[in-house]
């Protein structure tokens, strides 16, 4: 009989920790990660654009069209715009003549400087932690880029709507460019 070597022994217990895990998971003691999706549902989402400078006569991302996306610096896929705010920048006044009292006027000093929210449709899959899009969690505050023939846009993620609360209605969001 030989000798057992010490490689022999760590080439076992390597099958015997397979085996285990192996067991654990047909068992469900240990949850895989295809286990964690719930569902896949429609998702809309919107972006925030802050400070977009345009000099041509309109903005170029458009509702009905297409936008590439990029989301943590990974290029993700094409996907639909669904609606488009956009507005150049305001300032405040006060207003001496009106009951209102502010008003708000096109800054003067930043003419060619917008602000947009983008609103985007995709299918996700749906986890615990929230919607999953190009292998990302999908929340608001990450910032992903939109890319057209003519543009290129950073932008911060500032809403996100999961299947039935996917339908687009007045969220506020002119409030926020306005």
């Amino acid at each position: 009989m030989k000798k057992i070597n010490i490689v022999d022994i760590i080439i076992v217990l390597g099958v015997i920790i397979a085996l285990a895990v192996g067991i654990f998971t047909s068992k469900h003691y240990r949850q895989t990660a295809d286990k964690q999706i719930e569902a896949t549902s429609a998702i809309t989402f919107q972006v925030f654009l802050r400070g977009v400078t345009v000099t041509g006569e309109e903005f170029p991302i458009k509702a009905n069209d297409k936008t590439f996306i990029t989301i943590r610096n990974v290029p993700y896929t094409e996907l639909n715009v669904v609606k488009v705010d956009s507005d150049s920048r305001k300032i405040v006044l006060p207003s001496l003549k009106t009951k209102e009292q502010y008003i708000l006027i096109k800054d003067p000093a930043q003419p060619s400087i917008y602000d947009a929210v983008v609103t985007i449709s995709d299918t996700a899959k749906i986890t615990k932690d929230g919607a999953v899009v190009g292998g990302n969690k999908i929340k608001m505050g990450l910032p992903v880029t939109l890319e057209g023939e003519n543009y290129k846009f950073n932008g911060t993620i500032s809403d996100v709507r999961v299947s039935s609360d996917a339908d687009i209605e007045d969220t506020g969001a002119d409030n926020l460019v306005g």
